[in-house]
Parts: C-alpha cells; sequence; structure tokens
C-alpha cells in the first residue's frame, strides 16, 4: 500500500463502489423475487415455513440488515474522498505539499490560486446561510457563469375599462421593468499564525476552513446589508435599498412601529417580518403596548422552542443591521424574500499569501468570490422599510 499512488488509491476505491452499486441492486432483485414467492404461498404452505425454517418477517428483517449494511459500504467511499479532498486543499494552501501533489489529489491549481473545492465551497455557503440573515431569507439563484441575472418587476397596473368590449378592445397589459442582478469579484481575508498551522496535534483543515467560513461571512454580510467596502459598494444592499420610514413629530416608539408596521401593501405585509439591531431590541424589551402587554409576545414554534412576535410578526436581531451610530436603533420591517442573491457556481478561489504576513509571522488566505444580492421590488410595492429611531426627514425630502 505504501508504493502505490493516490490516483491508484483512488481507482481502487472507485472499483469498489461500483461493485457494492451492484450488490446493492442484487439485493433488491432478491427481495422483490422472495415478496412474489409469499404472496404464491397459501396458509398451509406458509405454517410450514414457520414450522421448518425463517419466517417471512425474519427474512425481509435479514435482507433489510443486508441492504443496510451494503449502503453504508456504499457511502463510505464517498466519505472518504471528501475527507481526502479536504486535506489536501488544507495541506496546500499551507505549503505542506506542493502544486504537482495537489493536482494528482484532485485539486484545481493554477495561476497562483486554487479553486476550492465543492466539498468546502459548499461547507462555506452552508455557514453564510446559518450567520447571514439575507441569505436565510432571501432567494438564491444559482448560475454556472457571471452573466447578469434579469429580474422581473412589475412598472404599472393594467388598466381598467368599462366600456363595450365589442366597440373599446384596448391592449392593456402589465408593464414590467427589467433588473439584473450583477455579480462581482469581491475578496475577503483570513490570517493564521504559522506557529498554530505547525503543530502537529491541531487538524489543520479544520482551522484553515473555519477561517474561511468567518472571512467570507463577514465580508459578504457587510456587502449585503451595507454595501460600503470602498471599491466593492453595493447599490442595491439593503441599508440603502430599503424604504426610508420616518416618525411623526408627537409619536412616541409604540405608534412609529405600528404606523410602520401598517405601512406596506398587502402582499408585502403577508410575508413581512423584522430584522433588528441590538439597540432595537434593547428599547423594546421594557416597552408593554397600549394596554399594558409586553411588546415581544412569545409564541411555540412548529420546529420546537419559544419564538418571539413583535406586533404580531416574528423577528431576528443582529448586529449587522447597526446604522454608523451602533448605539442608534434600527428596524427593518417587510418581505426579505425580494432581496435576490446570484451565487456563481465554482468560482470560489483562493491565494496563499506568505510573504505579505511574514513579519507578523502568519499565513494569510486571500478569498475570491463571484456573487451578487441586491434587494429588488417593484416601485409599486417597495418589499422593505427602515426605520432609524430618531432619524428626522432630510431637507428638501
Amino acid at each position: 500500500m505504501g508504493d502505490e499512488n493516490p490516483e491508484e488509491m483512488q481507482d481502487e476505491i472507485d472499483e469498489l463502489a461500483e461493485l457494492v452499486d451492484e450488490l446493492v441492486k442484487d439485493v433488491d432483485v432478491i427481495e422483490d423475487d422472495v415478496e412474489d414467492i409469499e404472496e404464491e404461498l397459501d396458509e398451509e404452505e406458509r405454517g410450514k415455513r414457520r414450522v421448518y425454517g425463517a419466517t417471512p418477517r425474519k427474512r425481509s428483517a435479514a435482507l433489510r440488515a443486508v441492504r443496510s449494511s451494503l449502503s453504508t459500504r456504499n457511502a463510505s467511499p464517498m466519505t472518504k474522498k471528501d475527507a481526502q479532498i479536504r486535506s489536501a486543499f488544507a495541506n496546500f494552501v499551507v505549503g505542506k505539499i506542493n502544486e504537482s501533489e495537489a493536482r494528482s489529489l484532485g485539486i484545481e491549481v493554477g495561476n497562483g490560486s486554487v479553486t476550492i473545492p465543492k466539498v468546502i465551497a459548499s461547507e462555506v455557503i452552508t455557514y453564510a446561510q446559518e450567520e447571514n440573515l439575507l441569505r436565510k431569507y432571501g432567494t438564491v439563484v444559482q448560475t454556472k457563469d457571471t452573466q447578469g441575472y434579469p429580474i422581473l418587476v412589475k412598472k404599472a397596473d393594467a388598466n381598467i375599462n368599462k366600456g363595450e368590449r365589442s366597440t373599446n378592445i384596448a391592449e392593456t397589459e402589465i408593464e414590467f421593468d427589467e433588473v439584473t442582478l450583477n455579480p462581482a469579484e469581491f475578496d475577503a481575508l483570513a490570517t493564521v499564525t504559522k506557529k498554530l498551522l505547525a503543530r502537529a496535534d491541531v487538524p489543520v483543515e479544520d482551522i484553515v476552513v473555519d477561517e474561511l467560513k468567518k472571512a467570507y461571512v463577514r465580508k459578504e454580510t457587510n456587502y449585503m446589508f451595507n454595501g460600503d467596502d470602498k471599491g466593492h459598494e453595493n447599490p442595491g444592499a439593503l441599508a440603502k435599498k430599503a424604504v426610508a420610514f420616518y416618525e411623526n413629530p408627537g409619536d412616541d416608539l409604540y405608534d412609529s412601529l405600528v404606523k410602520l408596521k401598517n405601512t406596506p401593501v398587502t402582499e408585502v405585509v403577508k410575508a413581512a417580518r423584522w430584522i433588528i439591531n441590538r439597540a432595537a431590541l434593547t428599547l423594546i424589551e421594557t416597552m408593554k403596548t397600549a394596554d399594558g402587554f409586553p411588546l415581544l409576545r412569545p409564541f411555540e414554534a412548529p420546529e420546537g422552542g419559544i419564538k418571539h412576535t413583535l406586533l404580531g410578526y416574528e423577528f431576528d436581531f443582529t448586529d449587522d443591521a447597526d446604522a454608523a451610530d451602533p448605539t442608534k436603533a434600527v428596524f427593518y420591517f417587510g418581505d426579505f424574500s425580494q432581496f435576490r442573491i446570484q451565487d456563481v457556481i465554482g468560482s470560489m478561489e483562493i491565494q496563499r499569501l506568505v510573504e505579505a504576513y511574514s513579519a507578523q509571522n502568519k499565513v494569510g488566505f486571500q478569498i475570491y468570490n463571484v456573487v451578487d444580492g441586491q434587494l429588488i421590488y417593484s416601485p409599486l410595492a417597495p418589499a422593505v422599510y427602515r426605520y432609524e429611531v430618531g432619524a428626522t426627514v432630510p431637507k428638501g425630502g
């Protein structure tokens, strides 16, 4: 085994996987045959089988056990392959194996960068979906190329004509505007100390992947929520595209929130929820409604556990919703499924930065991805409103 190269070992694993597939198919056929025979047996013959041999129930249980065992063996090669790719990728980016060794293990390397394998890219995106609320509630479209993805939004309502149909036939189609997502390359930076990577008792692949996740999610979340990174501005970011809501003079916070809740059109309200920042959470946790009940109402979620509603709608809080001044309370309310995200499959790459951080005794990882995320809605039905407590209507607004 020590003299075999990784490609030959992988070929053997693939052959074994194919053999297991055939065995599973054979078990399926055997089970079907047994069921057919059992149906043909009359009661007397079934009785003899119970006395002299295994019962149909025992036979079926045995067949299920065989199938379960073979299925587990069938899944094993794929699991091992993913672990091998994960380890090879991490070892390459920290400099433990060279380019030719990385290629022999299935890692795509070239032009000073390495394409992040699918198994790791999916981990990064899954983590992003857990941490980035706009990925959690938004609508994601995956494409194979970087071409913009068009989205149609209603521009005007169809006309209504009460005249006689026979004498007043007019084309009154609903008009649409096309808004195109524009995926762009942006980068995120992660660094790990050389001392930590050199430790033999630490799984290097876990360290690298964890740092990739954190760096990517920080960058992507800010791009989608605020879109204010210099050189990577996003005009469709939530903070820029959500419609500003301002309180009326004399209204208290409770009245303002009620009016905000009732501002969107009905089709938006039906799918609406709140996203607020920590300062807003602090405000409403001590507030009471006009009839003396807490503003936050607990309810038992279908999947288990207790959640809360704000004025009858579910809410999440995140520091990503902060204003320029994080002490300012910010409330977003609306249908966040209208936040559209275009992911370009296979576009995530990483570049190793050794010299740039050598003075700090660190290794840097520059992560590149091609993605776009914008809040897109019809002017007739704004999808999300933003209320920053204390903000006033701009002059001339």
